[in-house]
């Protein structure tokens, strides 16, 4: 570190660049000679009834008349419509034996963003439980987090101009773990804080994972961010865009000296006495996060509104005491660097796959409603986890065959991921049927069906 680099005190070189996997390639042909090009609607289908998801979609009444059967072909069907964009419309002209009348009863009276979100939870849990540890390593308790933007119709108070993707529409931020499967999804407006929307997934999704780290990017982390999710007990693991000129504080003023190497870099110290004095504030607002009695976004345009406020200073000192040390592990630890850029590939990888399977309207959400622009976010969630989930069960049975032991090498393990497409068509004209099904050799839960 120096103070005559222009461009900041701190100069960062990047990490070396990893082996390249060998064999992925070859084991991704591999499934697709095994089990052929499969329609987007058999994968859904082969999830909903391997795992039993769609029974989170209950009725909003009391009444049921629909068969359990059809309901459920009705509801794939629903799910295939909103979650490629493509239409009710467009879906109930394939081959399934329901009108499209049918299928907007069914979707009026069935399908909620509550029911779509315990569908997701559901999917999530059943692929952690399957996952074999010979094949994916042990359990993460980091998740990656990112937005992506959607164009939507400009006839709404929601739909707003971006300025980073330089273009109306909203905002859907995903948080993924390691695995590549989504733990929570959120539709925002394109103001909205992304800093919020990142706590607000590892506050609120449902899923057994126990999320102890988030990895953002610099758009999801500030001091603000840094000392909130330090009061709510997990680690902010950001990559800075200009980390070179990121300012390290001073632990205490007794301790200018000590630091002689870092000193271009450091500033002022922490000012330990407004942490003091507002410590029991400070616990509440973490405390009403924690709890749902507050939104992240709400307490931040709070404070935001009057910056002076004695309690937000104090968080702002607490993250930036906690920054300092992130910052501080991140310049020593290639594995931290290597480790922060991995799981945001992850999130880059799962955006990539939604341009796959939103495809309907070239991508655009073509309604004015809020309800219903969530609607099709949440079954865009339902849909990749979906393929995610059958897609690890897959990459397993292909793996037990004889000739795939021992095939894998570190680097392949290290990059292997169950999210991608190159053996599913997601175009067509829609054909459902129920008694085609995937051979995979993982056994059914006795309830799934």
């Amino acid at each position: 570190m120096s103070a005559k680099y222009r461009s900041g005190a701190i100069r960062f070189t990047d990490p070396e660049p990893q082996p390249e996997p060998k064999n992925l390639r070859k084991l991704k042909k591999a499934i697709r000679k095994k089990w052929g090009t499969v329609a987007l609607i058999d994968i859904l289908k082969e999830a909903a009834l391997r795992t039993g998801m769609l029974k989170a979609l209950a009725p909003v009444g009391t009444r049921e008349a629909i068969d359990e059967a059809k309901l459920l072909e009705r509801l794939l069907l629903i799910a295939y419509a909103y979650g490629t964009n493509s239409g009710i419309s467009s879906v109930a002209a394939g081959e399934h034996g329901h009108s499209e009348e049918d299928l907007r009863y069914t979707a009026r009276r069935y399908f909620t963003a509550l029911g779509l979100k315990a569908a997701g939870v559901e999917v999530a849990g059943a692929t952690f439980a399957a996952r074999q540890e010979t094949v994916w390593g042990q359990g993460t308790t980091t998740v990656a987090s990112d937005s992506t933007h959607f164009k939507a119709w400009d006839r709404n108070i929601f739909t707003e101009w971006h300025s980073r993707y330089g273009g109306r529409g909203v905002l859907v931020y995903w948080h993924i773990e390691k695995g590549s499967m989504a733990i929570h999804s959120q539709l925002l407006n394109c103001t909205a804080s992304e800093v919020a929307a990142a706590i607000e997934g590892m506050m609120r999704h449902a899923t057994t994972m126990k999320a102890e780290g988030n990895y953002v990017d610099s758009h999801g982390q500030s001091e603000i961010g840094f000392g909130l999710t330090r009061l709510l007990g997990y680690d902010l693991l950001p990559r800075i865009k200009q980390i070179n000129k990121v300012k390290l504080y001073r632990p205490g003023r007794e301790d200018e000296d000590i630091y002689e190497r870092l000193a271009d870099a450091m500033t002022r110290p922490i000012r330990w006495d407004v942490i003091e004095n507002n410590y029991d504030q400070l616990i509440k607002y973490a405390t009403a996060i924690r709890v749902g009695t507050a939104s992240t976004e709400a307490i931040l345009r709070r404070f935001t509104r009057t910056a002076s406020h004695p309690v937000y200073q104090a968080m702002l000192e607490v993250g930036r005491a906690q920054k300092t040390v992130f910052v501080a592990r991140y310049l020593r630890s290639r594995d931290l660097q290597r480790e922060i850029q991995e799981g945001l590939n992850v999130v880059e990888g799962w955006n990539g796959a939604n341009d796959m399977i939103f495809f309907g309207k070239n991508g655009e959400l073509s309604s004015n409603r809020r309800d219903q622009q969530e609607l099709s976010v949440l079954a865009l969630h339902l849909l990749q986890a979906a393929l995610v989930f059958v897609n690890t069960l897959m990459i397993q049975d292909l793996l037990a065959e004889p000739e795939w032991t021992g095939a894998l090498t570190d680097e392949d393990k290290r990059a292997l991921t169950p999210l991608f497409w190159m053996h599913v068509q997601p175009y067509g004209e829609v054909r459902l049927n129920m008694g085609n099904r995937l051979q995979l050799s993982a056994p059914e839960p006795a309830d799934a069906a």
